[in-house]
């Protein structure tokens, strides 16, 4: 007999052979299929040939399996049940009984501000969940981890998001600068003028290198300008510390600005109108979209998002279509 490759066994046939292995009568499985019996026949003589074995063999007047066909019998129940158990539709997704894991990344400026409220609100609801929030990578890396599902969704500010990744704008806040008290425009009335902010050194979480990624110095690359970025810090929890023994502006978000200023004598000033508003948004990926889990993540990170008083009313609060310019959501 002549040993066929068992690459060729595809699913359709693996659901032939077991009811064959199962019911050991051939009309009895042409009925169970759906299928003449002469159908059903001319597949158990391929299956024969394709795996160099009977399968089945007469005893008495009835078919018994081999050894080789009662060890696929086992094989086939296992394979077939996972086949069905992956490709059944998924099913509403219980937050108070799933023990799944979420991976977020997040810009550090939301650390104290969105970062708490989410937790508090996703352990309420989903006491056994984990959720793992890491920094947001490089963008390469950030792309590539999202596209093999390694992150479940990005919370970001970056100017030009991707454009192939979903969207879903968060938020909205006026843009400040933050200071010591003694600094020479912490008494400014009013905001600071472009001419004065780009006069001075500034403290920031992105280097010069990945401009294009920073809300500020992407806003001010897109009018042609550059500010003087004298101190770069890894970590936000660092920021009150270098302002308050030195010169520095730092400029963020009035969310954690505000922060920050409630534990430490700082002064906020408006910055330059030329930098407008801050936004915050969501992004994922295709291969999260459908999922009944990531969409209860999605709408519990947005609900949170609109008990934050600085959300601005106009923006959308529903899942988005493909990313777009934020000017544009």
């Amino acid at each position: 007999m002549k040993k066929v490759a068992p690459a060729t066994l595809d699913v359709r046939a693996m659901r032939t052979l077991l009811v064959l292995l199962t019911e050991c009568n051939v009309s009895r499985a042409a009925e169970r299929l759906g299928q003449a019996q002469p159908t059903v026949s001319l597949a158990l003589k391929r299956l024969r040939e394709m795996l160099g074995d009977p399968l089945l063999v007469r005893y008495g007047g009835s078919l018994v399996p081999t050894e080789r066909g009662l060890d696929l019998k086992v094989s086939l129940e296992a394979i077939l049940s996972e086949i069905d158990a992956r490709l059944t539709p998924h099913p509403t997704f219980d937050p108070a009984h799933s023990d799944r894991t979420f991976r977020l990344a997040a810009n550090n400026c939301l650390g104290s501000v969105f970062l708490p409220p989410l937790v508090r609100t996703i352990r309420r609801a989903a006491p056994g969940v984990t959720v793992e929030v890491g920094q947001t990578p490089p963008m390469e890396d950030l792309l590539r981890q999202m596209a093999e599902g390694a992150i479940d969704a990005v919370i970001g500010n970056w100017p030009q998001p991707p454009s192939h990744l979903r969207i879903s704008t968060l938020l909205s806040t006026d843009i400040v600068c933050v200071m010591r008290p003694n600094h020479r425009l912490a008494r400014r009335e009013g905001r600071i003028d472009l001419a004065d902010f780009l006069a001075e050194g500034h403290l920031s979480p992105t280097s010069d290198r990945n401009a294009q990624l920073s809300p500020i110095d992407g806003r001010l690359i897109e009018l042609g300008l550059k500010r003087r970025i004298a101190v770069t810090v890894p970590e936000y929890a660092m920021v009150p510390y270098m302002l308050a023994q030195s010169d520095l502006l730092f400029t963020t978000g009035r969310h954690f600005a505000e922060q920050i200023a409630q534990s430490f004598a700082f002064s906020l000033v408006d910055a330059p109108e030329e930098l407008g508003r801050m936004s915050f948004y969501m992004l994922w990926h295709d291969c999260k979209h459908h999922s009944p889990a990531h969409a209860w993540l999605r709408r519990t990170i947005r609900s949170v998002a609109a008990d934050i008083r600085a959300l601005d009313p106009a923006l959308p609060d529903t899942e988005a279509r493909s990313a777009m310019p934020l000017c544009a959501v």
